[in-house]
């Protein structure tokens, strides 16, 4: 399958070919943080009593784990304390709730940070946590574009009826899962998948990529020339976990290293390799099934599908996913016609039951032309990074509520588009902009 120049970027990640065939508007994302306004939508309600202060985070330019690493500091309290529903974008404005157990709200005042705003909302006896979390909406301005503001409201018109038409669009990873600068995270986690740990640690170091600083892939060629302590010396400040885990490396001289190198790094971002590993087995899943043009808002005999939980979104868990038999299949596309129903891929995990038919076919090939099995994603020397593997709808709705187009104050001569639309949890906002993109 030949690859869209501007798709050489994405097939590192798994993604091969755009789902929409209209021609995009180009231009650029993410210009400036305000460009990408995120706001967290939850299924609470808060009150006026209860242990656990609840305020609304709205921040600039940080991400979520620094941006509550810095609060709990200025509070004076641990970071277990401080509960949150989904990490945010960086590079953005985004608003959502937190949670602060055993704090009284005028504390609040005391916590000055730059491009962060913390307002008090109410009180609660439980924790925000991911649970909680519905989805995300998003106010997305895209610049630079060219062309007369007619012909563009057209090319979005023309883009989001074929996404109507096909009731969503693939519900890919987007980049931000890999690295945006840096995709290497699935590539550690298939290493640590195979029990290769020494590899896996070296490409987390080594591994250079053209759209890094200078400085960065000097000391990361040093590190391939196995000159570890000279590239402790050279590896830029702000590659922090790479200077950790180097910093191990060169004082510790025992056979398990790369095993102590590996736990400098937080367990969240430890756990995020192999979850990486498995997005890009997904993409690759739904790549191949495009490729093959199968449906993905119909389901063929052999696929599983989930169903609509009570808010109206996919519910993944074991007990609400079913393979799709001769006998319910046209009970199960009327459903899935009626947002009620989804086919799914996998998340793939040691516990794992693949699809039958061609989707099966597809999810075991994947499989074997990655050198890769489902007992494989049990990890003995770190079982705490294993992972049972769950399902995922290869389709995610997404509706414009609003688009705008007006002239870029930032590009004399171009015009900008103001985007709007909501998306559930785990589904990329990236990922809907490059259908209305192409770039």
């Amino acid at each position: 399958m030949e690859l869209n120049e501007s798709l050489e970027f994405e097939s590192r990640i798994g993604i091969w070919f755009y789902f929409t065939k209209a021609d995009g508007i180009g231009g650029l994302i993410k210009t400036k943080p305000a460009d990408f306004f995120v706001r967290e939508i939850t299924n609470r309600e808060e009150k006026e009593e209860g242990k656990y202060l609840i305020a609304e985070l709205t921040k600039e330019n940080w991400d979520t784990h620094s941006v509550i690493r810095e609060i709990s500091r200025r509070l004076g309290i641990s970071r277990n304390r401080i509960g949150f529903a989904g990490t945010k974008d960086k590079f953005a404005v985004t608003t959502q709730k937190i949670s602060i157990w055993d704090m009284d709200e005028k504390e609040l005042e005391r916590v000055k940070i730059a491009d962060v705003e913390l307002k008090e909302i109410g009180r609660s006896n439980k924790a925000v946590s991911l649970g909680d979390l519905c989805g995300n909406e998003f106010e997305i301005v895209i610049r630079g574009i060219e062309g007369k503001k007619e012909k563009i409201k057209v090319k979005i018109a023309t883009i989001s009826k074929e996404i109507e038409n096909a009731g969503g669009i693939p519900n890919f990873f987007g980049v931000q899962r890999f690295g945006t600068r840096r995709p290497i995270t699935h590539v550690v986690g298939k290493r640590l998948i195979k029990g290769k740990l020494k590899e896996a640690v070296t490409s987390y170091i080594a591994d250079i990529f053209p759209e890094e600083s200078e400085e960065a892939k000097r000391a990361r060629m040093l590190c391939k020339e196995g000159d570890l302590k000279e590239c402790l010396k050279r590896m830029p400040p702000f590659l922090r976990y790479e200077k950790a885990m180097l910093n191990e490396l060169v004082k510790n001289e025992t056979e398990e290293k790369f095993l102590s190198a590996f736990f400098v790094l937080p367990k969240t971002l430890q756990k995020l390799f192999v979850h990486a590993y498995q997005a890009y087995l997904f993409n690759l899943v739904l790549s191949s099934r495009k490729k093959q043009n199968i449906p993905f808002n119909e389901a063929l005999v052999g696929d599983v599908v989930c169903f609509r939980n009570e808010f109206g979104f996919a519910d993944v868990d074991k007990g609400r996913v079913e393979r799709v038999t001769e006998e319910k299949i046209e009970g199960i596309n009327r459903l899935i016609k009626h947002g009620r129903a989804f086919v799914t891929a996998p998340l793939f995990g040691y516990e794992t039951e693949f699809a039958e038919g061609v989707e099966g076919e597809i999810e075991r090939k994947v499989l074997e032309e990655e050198g890769v099995e489902l007992n494989e994603f049990y990890i003995e020397k770190i079982p705490e990074i294993s992972s049972k593997g769950i399902r995922r709808p290869i389709l995610v709705p997404v509706k414009l509520s609003n688009e705008e187009v007006s002239d870029d104050d930032m590009n004399p001569d171009r015009k900008k588009v103001k985007l709007k639309f909501f998306l559930p949890k785990g589904s990329y906002a990236t990922v809907v902009l490059r259908e209305y993109t192409k770039v």
